[in-house]
This record gives structure tokens, sequence and C-alpha cells, in this order.
């Protein structure tokens, strides 16, 4: 099945395509051989992530990156991660409302996902979702998201170009320094420019970037005005992603990749053995025995993680761990 599948994704069929990004979704197990047989045509796409603070307007703009790219000639996926009602679980999923004309041109394929109140598999299956689109072969892969939480930047951090979009009138250049958006940005975007207080945000977050914070890769964080929802100067956004394409392009997009792809492999680890450990072999009923006794919550966890790794042997030429809480390796 799987493999019949896959054949199907490298033939163009969108079908696959959105049934292997469902699996990917749901945690099926039939993703995993499927994503086995997919990736030697993983590492294609550009991948960029457009992130930033509710009402920002990211949908907007990159329903206008998307037109940009396609009059280049570039097929484009589309990823939203949208935010669930904890209520409901549902969510709006807006940017089919808003990429509407972007969905009747063959050469965009746009896919939302919610985040369901899922916080550990979210990173995983989106990054999985846009293996899957890279694969495809889709020229550019947009990844956006809201940047409210730990899962959401794991999100963008998986992008090769990240794009924190803000806009004035909603303190939004104070939330994005608080929140740390600052350091995931490649280019900073104020949007909807035409505001009164466009030129002010603009103005502080050059200072945050030139005084305040520093990036160590040596990229000149750019700050770029526009107005999406016009149309307007929305090339200069697409120019200054094209500029760090190219800057990673001349240091080794490979190398800049790795990080991201261990971080990838981090995430998979943790949530597996999450599940393995915590559920299926029982160390998750030995920690509600210990908290009943009234024991530390730290002391609890100090005690099952010395318990499991003493029956962990060490990896092969892996080094020494620090010390943790309890004075023993972690």
């Amino acid at each position: 099945m799987a493999a019949s599948i896959v054949q199907r994704l490298f033939a163009g069929d969108r079908a696959a395509l959105a049934r292997l990004i469902s699996w990917a979704e749901n945690g099926d197990a039939r993703f995993a051989p499927a994503l086995l047989e997919l990736y030697p045509k993983v590492g294609r796409s550009w991948r960029i992530g457009i992130t930033g603070p509710p009402g920002a307007g990211k949908s907007t703009l990159v329903n206008e990156l998307a037109k940009l790219l396609r009059a280049q000639g570039k097929t484009v996926g589309v990823l939203a991660v949208d935010p669930s009602s904890p209520v409901s679980g549902g969510a709006l999923l807006g940017d089919r409302i808003r990429m509407e004309e972007r969905t009747l041109d063959a050469g965009v394929f746009i896919r939302s996902m919610a985040t369901r109140g899922s916080h550990g598999g979210l990173a995983r299956a989106a990054v999985d979702a846009c293996d899957t689109m890279d694969a495809f072969g889709f020229d550019a892969l947009l990844l956006e998201t809201v940047g409210v939480g730990q899962a959401e930047y794991d999100v963008v951090g998986a992008a090769d170009t990240v794009a924190v979009v803000l806009c004035p009138g909603a303190g939004d250049g104070i939330q994005a320094m608080k929140a740390g958006l600052l350091e995931v940005a490649d280019v900073l975007v104020v949007n909807k420019a035409d505001l009164p207080g466009a030129d002010r945000l603009a103005d502080d977050l050059e200072e945050a970037v030139h005084v305040r914070w520093l990036p160590a890769s040596g990229w000149d964080v750019p700050v770029v005005s526009c107005s999406a929802g016009r149309g307007e100067e929305v090339e200069r956004v697409l120019a200054a992603l094209e500029r760090h394409r190219a800057f990673l392009e001349q240091r080794g997009l490979e190398e800049a990749r790795r990080p991201k792809r261990l971080a990838q492999v981090r995430r998979a680890l943790t949530e597996r053995l999450a599940q393995e450990l915590w559920l299926d072999k029982g160390w998750g009923a030995r920690a509600e025995r210990e908290l009943a006794r009234r024991a530390p919550p730290h002391a609890v966890a100090d005690t099952i993680s010395a318990a499991i790794l003493e029956r962990v042997p060490s990896a092969p030429g892996a080094e020494t761990g620090a010390p943790g809480r309890s004075g023993k390796p972690a």
C-alpha cells in the first residue's frame, strides 16, 4: 500500500499527496514506510516559514507571495497551521478563504492543518507534511503558522527562510521582542504599511535588530514594509527572502539544514519515547504511585530517569552527559 501510494505521488497524483499528509497528521503507522520510500526526493523545495501574531496579515501575504512565485513559473505548496478551539477542536482554517484565487491554480496546492490541542506532535506532523510536498516536487513551500508557542516555533524552525510578519497599531514590536519572535526571523515584515504607526514600528524593529539583537549566522536581518492587502511592495518582501536563500546557498544549504534535521530527529525520538516509556512501559503509572506518596515532582522525575538510564547503554562514541539534579549523569 505504502509503495503504491508513493509511486502515485511521484507521478503527480494530488490525491496521493493529500492522503499521505493525512497519514502524517494522524500519526498513521503507514506513513513511516511511505516516508522511507519518498525521502530520497526530499530536499529540492525552498521552504519559507511565515509566522507572526494573529491579525498581522500572514495569509494575505502568503497569497501574494504565491502569486509572485507563480509569475516566476514556480510551483507552490502551502501548509497553513491554524490554532484550533480548545473547546470544540475546530479551526477557522481561514487561509482557504483568503487564498480562493490560488485554489483555482493548478500550480498551487494548499493544505490546512489544525493544531487540535496537539503540541508535541504538531511540529512532527507539519514537517512530515512539508517533506511529502517536497518529494512531490514543488519548487517552493510556504509554511504559515501563528507564532504563539514553542510548537509553532518548532514548525517554522524547519524552514530554510523565516519571515516574521508584524503590523502597526497593536504593540506588535514589543510583543515580538517579548515573545522571542525576532530570534527566529530571517526577514522582518511590517505589513499594512499604509496604516498609521507603520514607520515607527519599522524603526523600532531596525533598532531591535541592529542594537539589541545580533544574529549569530552573520546574516543582516532586513526590515521590509508592504501592504499585502493592496498588493503593494510585496515584491520587496520576496526579494529579501530570495537574498536570504542566496546567502544560505553561498554558505552551503545542506550545512544550514543539518541542525534542523537533527531537531526533527530529536522531536520524533522524544515523542516516541514518551509514548513507549510513559504509557506502554508503565512509567507513568509509577509516577502516579510516587506522587500519591507525596513525593516532590522533580524527585519523582529524577528517580524515574535514573531507573530508566541504568538500563540503557550509552551510544557508541557518546560523551559522558552533564550531571542532573540528582548529581548522577543525566
